[in-house]
């Protein structure tokens, strides 16, 4: 059986590879590794179907070097033992790690001593943010280089070396330019994507050429480059959030609909708790709450019905007035703590030592509350909250607080007795 078109024309070189050039360009960090004849140990970060794996296949190969495939989820610790037995015989074996972001402890803790002193040189493939993901101790002894999805262009570039190579279809079928086209945006910047869809189309086109219509009968669903554990679905995370902040409903309720495709709605859930008390807050505590209950409700009917109740929150909180006074106010506070260390005042205490009575706070003496100082003496002064007044209920807030300030707070409570 003839192995997949993505396979087959999996490039060898760098002068083959596409895109990237930031890596294989004549000042590419890859390309410099090739003519020092050296390597390094590294991790390759992006998107699916943009040649992570390949790019480490084509160092190995155009170093001379051996190379091995380690799954981090479906290889163990014997396949790993086998590689360190191998590397004594191949110095700086190249060891290249698909799904690094998975690795467990044990292979973690297996794989250090060897990358350390350059026994092999592990070259590591994820779809995940390898700040957040990788462990810091192999990040720490690793390059991380962004291998980005590929351009429309690249993709077409691509898809008609793919129509005429040989290895390839050898012009089995003729495409329409237009055809071309329509599989470089279906593929959203995954060559594998797109390379596969090609070989589908030259199956079913019986020797006819392969139109737009062909293409879209066989490809009825874009490629999103997104699962829900995947960067593209923290990215489409990162812009609903930044949509509804900035009160774009249909950006919203784009970025919602991408998610709703995911089947995530832990994160869809979620965020929509976050944004509703950190970017819509005291400006409009309703909307909070009828976000609390829309979440509620979503749960209860689930997918796809959730859809509608979901589009509501968003709609609600999108076109909301926003205030992240709440917000900022407790990070101003969070700071504080983080970098000084006060006592709270004697008289706050739950059992004060060494307090005469008429000193200590007095429970039953509610006409003195809003009397008493309550900051230790150092920060006394300090104001965490700055009121947002764009909405009439924290317009509220803010002339209470104004009117408290007035009052002048003390520590000394025997005199306000």
């Amino acid at each position: 059986m003839k192995e997949p078109l993505a396979f087959r024309m999996r490039p060898k070189l760098l002068d083959e590879i596409v895109g990237q050039k930031h890596l294989v360009g004549d000042n590419g960090v890859l390309r410099k590794c090739v003519e020092n004849n050296m390597l390094f140990s590294m991790i390759f970060f992006g998107p699916p179907g943009t040649g992570k794996t390949t790019l480490a296949m084509v160092m190995a190969n155009e170093l001379n070097m051996q190379y091995r495939l380690f799954n981090a989820v479906t290889s163990n610790k014997k396949d790993l033992e086998k590689i360190f037995e191998e590397a004594r015989f191949y110095p700086g074996l190249v060891v290249i790690v698909d799904e690094v972001h998975r690795l467990n402890k044990d292979k973690q803790d297996l794989l250090l001593p060897y990358i350390e002193d350059g026994s092999i040189n592990m070259i590591g493939a994820t779809t995940s943010n390898p700040y957040y993901s990788i462990n810091p101790a192999i990040r720490s002894r690793c390059q991380l280089l962004e291998v980005k999805a590929l351009s429309h262009d690249d993709v077409i570039i691509a898809t008609n070396r793919a129509i005429e190579a040989k290895e390839g279809l050898d012009n089995c079928c003729l495409f329409a330019e237009e055809a071309i086209e329509t599989i470089a945006t279906l593929s959203n910047g995954d060559i594998r994507y797109a390379l596969s869809l090609l070989e589908i189309l030259s199956m079913v086109s019986q020797e006819k050429e392969v139109t737009v219509e062909i293409v879209k009968e066989y490809a009825k669903v874009p490629n999103s480059s997104m699962s829900a554990t995947d960067d593209g679905h923290y990215d489409a995370v990162s812009g609903f959030q930044k949509s509804i902040r900035g009160s774009d409903v249909n950006a919203a309720l784009y970025y919602l609909a991408r998610l709703i495709s995911a089947n995530d709605m832990d994160s869809i859930e979620r965020r929509l708790l976050v944004i509703a008390y950190e970017d819509i807050g005291l400006a409009n505590p309703a909307a909070c709450a009828r976000t609390v209950s829309a979440i509620d409700a979503s749960k209860r009917v689930g997918f796809p019905e959730a859809q509608i109740i979901l589009a509501n929150a968003v709609i609600d909180l999108a076109l909301s007035p926003k205030s992240r006074s709440a917000c900022e106010a407790i990070s101003t506070a969070m700071k504080e703590v983080n970098s000084s260390a006060y006592q709270v005042p004697k008289y706050l205490r739950l059992t004060p030592v060494g307090l005469e009575e008429i000193d200590s706070y007095d429970y039953a003496r509610k006409d003195i509350w809003h009397k008493i100082q309550y900051l230790p003496d150092e920060i006394k002064d300090k104001e965490y909250y700055d009121p947002n007044t764009n909405s009439s209920y924290e317009s509220q807030l803010a002339k209470n607080y104004g009117e408290i300030k007035k009052t002048k707070r003390t520590n000394q409570l025997r005199k306000l007795k």
